[in-house]
């Protein structure tokens, strides 16, 4: 007899495929509104794909805090309000336009549209785990197709799911970056993991004991070194924290960083042990310990009191550590970093705030030199 997934599958299939060129016939669903076209675009896609309407919602703010960047890619190949990726090892971007019949020009840069590929990608998980209608209308079942969208795998899956909940949980009153309020009511959730462990069961590191280990892909780093730990760069993600540790477990990506660290409590994550070379900051990956921090350069919403602390807390006991001075020469930007030309941590990370932290002194250190 078939399985309760091939049953859905079947029965649903000829259902999703006019869903799918309904929505794309309809220019309500892929055009902006004016007053509240955000949290219609949110309404209309839950609709259109029966997704649940807070968990589409929290799946954007958790990926992108409600931001499309005008259509600017993330540090990953990520594209929107709900970061749809076109990368060589993930095309969630393609595959929505697939799904919707939307444009991918459209799907990067129009955010109902967006947001309509975004619930067809949750849908299609939904689907391909076998879930009923009666199992969509409990959002507490949705946890491994959340897990899924990530795009990652272990314990980063976990991590990005263990997020959204947690947005679900608390609940969300969220501004996005055209002043309107996006707004999730707090519930009680209990997810069902499905197979899908809990992020807090796996590996802790051994360089920074409060940190979780989840190796970067051999590719994307060197093992031992050439010099001297000497420094420490500040990084931003241009992306969220989960999708920035699956692009290091991406072997064609070919970059990494030592530690990344949450926006909304201040996790982190080891990604290459301090005695080996990461890819983060070109002729300084010899001497330099490279912390990522979730989030956009250009959004200041992301560097949250959480972050500050625990970044602070690492980059304090990794200074005690290699015998690093605690001032601005050597706890310094990506940007402040010989031979290259990122930006990042950009003009709202707060230098002033992060030193005093890290040093306890109730200054802000000193001035990088040359």
């Amino acid at each position: 007899m078939p399985t309760r997934a091939a049953r859905t599958r079947a029965a649903l299939l000829a259902t999703l495929t006019a869903t799918v060129l309904a929505a794309a016939g309809t220019p309500a669903l892929a055009a902006a509104e004016p007053g509240h076209p955000m949290g219609r675009a949110f309404t209309r896609a839950a609709e259109a794909f029966d997704v649940p309407r807070d968990l589409l919602a929290a799946v954007g703010y958790g990926e992108t805090r409600l931001d499309g960047h005008a259509g600017r890619p993330s540090q990953a190949g990520g594209f929107g309000v709900m970061h749809l990726i076109s990368n060589p090892t993930h095309h969630t971007l393609e595959r929505a336009a697939a799904l919707t019949g939307e444009p991918v020009a459209a799907l990067r840069t129009d955010t109902a549209a967006n947001i309509l590929g975004g619930a067809a990608l949750l849908r299609g998980y939904a689907d391909g785990l076998g879930l009923d209608a009666t199992d969509r209308d409990d959002i507490d079942a949705w946890y491994p197709a959340v897990a899924h969208y990530s795009g990652a795998r272990g314990t980063a899956a976990a991590l990005y799911a263990d997020t959204v909940y947690s947005f679900l949980a608390t609940g969300l009153d969220a501004l996005t970056p055209d002043g309107e309020r996006i707004t999730v009511t707090g519930r009680p959730v209990s997810p069902e993991r499905d197979g899908v462990g809990p992020a807090d069961s796996g590996a802790r590191s051994a360089d920074y004991p409060a940190a979780l280990w989840v190796p970067a892909d051999p590719n994307n780093y060197t093992t031992g070194r050439t010099a001297k730990i000497d420094k420490i760069i500040v990084h931003v993600t241009q992306g969220s924290y989960a999708g920035s540790i699956s692009w290091f477990q991406d072997p064609v990506s070919e970059v990494s960083a030592h530690y990344v660290v949450r926006s909304s409590d201040g996790q982190i994550t080891q990604m290459v042990r301090d005695a080996d070379t990461a890819y983060h900051a070109r002729s300084a990956n010899a001497s330099a310990l490279g912390i990522e921090h979730e989030g956009f350069i250009d959004d200041p919403t992301w560097f949250t009191d959480a972050m500050y602390r625990s970044s602070a807390a690492l980059t304090a006991s990794l200074c005690d550590r290699y015998g690093i001075p605690k001032d601005r020469a050597h706890i310094i930007g990506h940007s402040e970093a010989p031979g290259n030309d990122h930006t990042d941590p950009g003009p709202y990370w707060d230098w002033d705030r992060y030193m005093e932290l890290v040093t306890g002194s109730g200054t802000g250190g000193e001035t990088p030199t040359g």
